[in-house]
């Protein structure tokens, strides 16, 4: 493994990186504010997971694989766009019904409850061709062949920086809670909340169709 001092700046690095807004973070937020707390933690864990899989695929060089190939790199970014965009637009629509429901005493809350928030995450983190190409351009800094298997050090690297990345999205989970919270007696604030992050994950799937091939 590389020296503690390597592994010490690599921590401070991804945890500077892991603190940055980026889509991961405005997801969880759009998720918590639409459906709670407990989505919006299950949507981090979600992410975290999806993290992971670009992890395991970079060692096994199918990132790579993905970077090197427009091809492959275009279907993997259409597929995420067009997943993002379709839970924006079902989240907007779904801020229709909750004016009425509010009027009949209904609960109106528009969660969709945490086993769908995990999953929606894991694919919005797992189809999302920019993390991949993320971690094929920062770990690789930090892996020293002369200190044992590459693939290993780039799975112990990509797990520290998965694990700074969910914990830092928990937390945004939280205080987008607390705002969430503030709003719960106030139908419309709550309708005008899920528009609103409704329409984030259309932007973030907008701006993942733009998103470009990392020159080799």
């Amino acid at each position: 493994m590389p020296e503690v001092s390597q592994i010490a700046f690599f921590v401070a690095a991804a945890g500077v990186l892991a603190i940055t807004p980026g889509p991961g973070i405005f997801y969880v937020a759009a998720r918590t504010l639409a459906g709670g707390r407990a989505e919006g933690v299950a949507s981090s864990f979600g992410t975290g997971l999806g993290g992971l899989f670009h992890v395991l695929a970079g060692a096994l060089g199918v990132s790579a694989l993905v970077m090197a190939s427009a091809e492959l790199f275009t279907v993997l970014k259409v597929l995420g766009a067009l997943y993002l965009a379709w839970l924006g637009v079902r989240t907007i629509l779904g801020a229709r019904g909750i004016g009425a429901l509010a009027a009949l005493g209904a609960d109106a809350s528009p969660a969709v409850g945490t086993r769908r928030a995990f999953r929606e995450g894991m694919w919005v983190e797992a189809l999302n061709p920019k993390t991949a190409a993320f971690f094929l351009a920062f770990i690789p800094q930090f892996v020293d062949p002369a200190a044992g298997s590459v693939p290993l050090q780039f799975i112990a690297l990509g797990l520290v920086s998965v694990a700074l990345n969910t914990g830092v999205d928990v937390v945004v989970a939280f205080g987008a809670d607390r705002v969430r919270k503030k709003a719960v007696d106030h139908p419309d604030r709550v309708r005008r909340l899920q528009q609103a992050s409704g329409g984030a994950m259309l932007a973030l799937g907008v701006g993942l169709l733009f998103a470009r091939r990392p020159a080799a």
